[in-house]
């Protein structure tokens, strides 16, 4: 039995490949859109319940998408997993305040993005709880070696 559908926008064909195969493994229904424009038509027409949105998109960019969907009555209700290599602090927190509900930074690891997803989903078993904290704590722990080795 089919679980919410995602929608996945992303220009890169095998990163659409990857986060479709390891979502409908998980039991979600998956549609793709690979431009900006084509994320927005397929959001206003499928209703999906969850985007995973890249910011770097032919046409109209992630940031422009997430805008347009929140401000949509239609899409407003849809929770945003930004997917993207923009990992700066500013791009994080640009999504976020655009109405992201998480950002996963690329690379990424498939079963950390289906954890950040059920969590978002509100389906986070413990197992999804412990991998996203796990994961969280190994990104600072890199950041804070960063600092004291290099300075900065």
């Amino acid at each position: 039995m089919a679980r919410e559908h995602i929608l996945v926008v992303d220009d890169e064909e095998d990163i659409l490949e990857l986060v479709r195969y390891n979502l409908e493994k998980a039991g979600y229904r998956v549609t793709c859109a690979a431009t900006g424009g084509d994320a927005v038509k397929a959001a206003r027409s499928g209703m999906p319940d969850l985007v995973v949105l890249d910011l770097m998109l032919p046409g109209r960019d992630g940031l422009e998408v997430c805008t347009l969907l929140k401000n949509d009555p239609k899409t407003r209700d849809a929770a945003i997993v930004m997917l993207t290599a923009r990992g700066e602090e500013a791009d994080i927190v640009r999504g976020l305040e655009l109405g992201a509900d998480d950002y996963v930074t690329k690379p990424f690891s498939p079963r950390i993005l289906l954890a950040r997803i059920q969590a978002v989903a509100g389906e986070c078993p413990e197992r999804a709880v412990r991998l996203v904290f796990q994961h969280t704590v190994s990104l600072m722990r890199q950041r804070l070696l960063r600092v004291v080795v290099l300075g900065g």
